[in-house]
């Protein structure tokens, strides 16, 4: 299975190089994502869970004021073993959909890619903006839901694992 773990390029470095993801949130296609996107399409079921997963990136950056503001989602193929259910209800709750819970740490060295935002200045003042305005979009706020929105309309970028370093610097 596949699922995409969001962090930041802050989490990212400490756990680079011999490090595991251990944040337990991780997104996949799930079957409550696969009703809602209605496609049987899997690179594009695969494609919503990494945008969900990019949300949740959003905010973690909105928690740590330090971390550049980029949005960081590693790519990992893990066992049906090491994913669990979310504990709540993913029908009723649009903002956990896809949303699953990793049953332990996963070393970073299992990823099969990174995916982040574009070094850029544009880029990063939309970001910057959607993780302060992610909380109030949560609750149902327009004018924030739009500001997220434009963080959203730009492309995470494809790194190879070999590429972390790089990214990193």
């Amino acid at each position: 299975m596949r699922v995409y773990v969001p962090t930041t390029l802050k989490g990212l470095a400490a756990v680079h190089p011999g490090g595991a993801l251990d944040q337990g949130v991780a997104y996949a296609v799930t079957p409550a994502l696969r009703e809602w996107y209605v496609s049987d399409d899997l690179e594009e079921l695969e494609y919503a869970a990494l945008n969900r997963a990019a949300e949740c990136s959003l905010r973690l950056l909105a928690e740590d004021a330090a971390a550049p503001r980029r949005r960081v989602v590693v790519a990992v193929e893990v066992a049906d073993s090491a994913v669990s259910p979310y504990p709540g209800d993913e029908y009723e709750d649009q903002g956990s959909l896809g949303r699953v819970v990793l049953t332990g740490p996963i070393p970073l060295a299992k990823a099969a890619a990174v995916h982040a935002d574009v070094a850029d200045e544009e880029v990063a003042a939309d970001v910057a903006a959607a993780a302060l305005a992610i909380a109030a979009a949560d609750k149902g706020d327009s004018d924030a839901q739009f500001t997220v929105g434009g963080a959203e309309d730009h492309e995470l970028l494809w790194f190879a694992t070999q590429e972390i370093p790089g990214l990193l610097a």
